[in-house]
């Protein structure tokens, strides 16, 4: 629709309750109201037009026994899909007038479907029928403007997906289990001679048993020996990481440091020394070369030095800051994946990476659903157009912490993380050790409450929960989307922090581990003709089995439990094993 059409005059009575916490968020305390002359920038998720086509299709392009496969969607087509109805516009434009809003102020994304607008706090109280206070988090010192509830017109309902800053109070975090090197798991079992073998019967050196390096990683998912081809032909892989703001208000170093890159491929992928990755500024984000971050450097130097020479791109984008400004401190960001996923949709589809991975996420309750079920959309958009997106699946086994809901009932549950929850992404659990490899204590795994199991694990997930019987009933939901999809290594990672090598563990390193490998995938197809794999799913639960090699040992503790186990299968500990670089190609090739 033209966004000037007519409105449609709303009430601001007859209000319903959007979303709404029964109590202030675990670890959130109520420091005061915000000055009186707040702003908060709003941004409101319009109802999409064609979303449920746009699913249609991407389901259609992403099922390898479809006609249609493979033929992924263009930035215009997307666009398309999610542009509201002219209706949704008149009716949200009627209410912004009621409310006293200059409608020509008014930001809109270049789909339609995103408006944004900055509002005095008092006006956005009166149209949100909601309390806005100052919230900090009593670990981080992060401080949020956020209120317990809001509501919206019943007619809004139909038309609004959801607003922010709500109810949303933001503590993403990366999935790190540790970094010390005198943390990493001991290996079980004595081993003779200098090498070991491979589940292909391939020789890898003992010392990847406990230190994990790119050569490591090349031997036992077999990338070694191939050369990328499709560099100069678009493909690219993308790293996402944000800076965060913690006690003090100091930045957490989550910064690519360039002497650090370089340091790494000395010792570890000499061939790529001169190499660099390309930092790309998301609204403000930065890269500070005096904080070299842990996650940043553990991102960039092995998806890098597992992809050599494709073309890598790591976003940095702000995440939560204080909340009040001053001449020194950056202005407050919000939840940034909508920040990130809202600049990457508008790249042109020539720009846009086929593999993307993301090492962070959050217990899935803590996200309002409205909003999780819109940002996973997000996700889904970005899949049609050809991208595969990987994240890591948590770090705390089956749940850390308490494990009691949020609802004001303090049950105990199971806590899968989001957005790994999310359809449309590829879950990536962590595994140690290669003779055997097992699944890691802390990989998360479970199901998901938000999302129902999708047909692409009707096959491979009941036979788990078979398995399970009775075991942990009522502390989960069995008919949920079940995580994680695959795993990778994620133990003894060695990386070069501000000079030194550090040994870095957690699904952090799985999950760039395997966007690797996709990513030389879709080299190999894209040198061949062939489009890239887009989102991965339909196809891995499918003919992708195969190739990958089942991990039959481990569990992932949590909750007060034991976790589950690995076990013949899909399980929700490593999913459906780890990658044979050599048989997916085989697999994957000419489809």
């Amino acid at each position: 629709m033209a966004v000037g059409a007519s409105a449609v005059a709303v009430s601001h009575g007859d209000a319903a309750v959007k979303h709404s916490w029964v109590s202030v968020p675990e670890g959130w305390v109520d420091v005061g109201a915000p000055p009186a002359d707040y702003t908060i920038d709003l941004k409101i998720g319009l109802k999409q037009g064609g979303f449920e086509d746009l699913i249609s299709v991407l389901h259609e392009i992403s099922d390898p026994f479809h006609t249609k496969y493979g033929q992924h969607l263009s930035k215009r087509e997307v666009e398309e899909f999610a542009a509201p109805h002219e209706s949704t516009h008149a009716a949200v434009n009627g209410w912004l007038l009621a409310n006293g809003v200059d409608i020509s102020s008014v930001h809109y994304s270049q789909a339609k479907d995103w408006l944004a607008l900055s509002v005095p706090v008092s006006t956005v109280e009166y149209m949100l029928s909601a309390s806005y206070r100052t919230y900090q988090h009593g670990s981080t010192g992060e401080q949020v403007v956020r209120t317990l509830s809001y509501s919206l017109p019943r007619e809004l309902h139909a038309h609004i997906d959801l607003v922010h800053p709500t109810t949303m109070f933001d503590r993403m975090k990366a999935m790190r289990a540790t970094y010390m090197l005198d943390a990493a798991l001991p290996a079980t079992g004595t081993i003779e001679g200098s090498t070991v073998k491979g589940p292909a019967g391939q020789d890898i050196p003992l010392s990847c048993n406990t230190t994990v390096t790119p050569a490591c990683l090349q031997a036992l998912y077999r990338t070694a020996g191939y050369t990328p081809q499709a560099a100069d032909k678009g493909n690219k892989i993308g790293v996402a990481g944000w800076s965060k703001y913690g006690r003090g208000l100091l930045p957490c170093p989550y910064y690519v440091n360039f002497a650090d890159l370089q340091s790494f491929f000395t010792q570890f992928r000499p061939d790529a020394v001169g190499t660099n990755v390309t930092v790309v500024s998301v609204d403000g984000g930065l890269n500070d070369q005096s904080l070299p971050g842990v996650e940043a450097d553990l991102d960039v130097q092995y998806t890098e030095g597992l992809t050599y020479p494709t073309p890598n791109y790591y976003y940095s984008t702000p995440g939560t800051a204080p909340t009040i400004n001053d001449s020194v401190t950056p202005p407050q960001r919000d939840e940034p994946y909508l920040d990130w996923l809202s600049y990457i949709l508008t790249l042109p589809d020539d720009e846009l990476p086929q593999a993307f991975t993301t090492s962070y996420g959050g217990d899935e309750q803590t996200f309002p659903y409205e909003w999780a079920v819109r940002v996973c959309g997000m996700f889904a958009q970005l899949s049609a157009r050809g991208s595969s997106v990987m994240f890591s699946s948590g770090d705390g086994g089956v749940g850390a912490g308490t494990c009691q809901t949020n609802d004001g009932t303090n049950r105990t549950i199971f806590q899968p993380v989001f957005p790994a929850t999310c359809p449309y992404i590829t879950g990536v659990g962590a595994t140690y050790q290669i003779a055997p490899e097992k699944g890691v204590y802390f990989s998360q795994g479970g199901f998901s409450r938000y999302f129902e199991r999708p047909v692409w694990q009707a096959a491979a997930v009941p036979p788990f929960l078979a398995k399970l019987g009775s075991t942990y009933a009522g502390l989960y939901y069995p008919a949920g989307r079940a995580v994680p999809d695959v795993s990778a290594q994620g133990y003894g990672f060695q990386v070069v922090v501000a000079g030194e090598v550090e040994s870095v563990g957690g699904t952090s390193a799985s999950s760039p581990t395997f966007a690797s490998i996709v990513a030389l995938l879709n080299d190999y197809r894209i040198a061949n003709g062939r489009p890239s794999l887009g989102w991965l799913n339909p196809l891995l639960y499918t003919i992708g089995v195969s190739g990958f090699t089942d991990i039959l040992l481990g569990n992932n503790p949590g909750c007060g439990t034991p976790g589950f186990n690995a076990t013949e299968g899909w399980d929700a500990i490593t999913g459906l094993g780890t990658p044979d670089f050599v048989k997916l190609k085989e697999l994957f090739g000419s489809i």
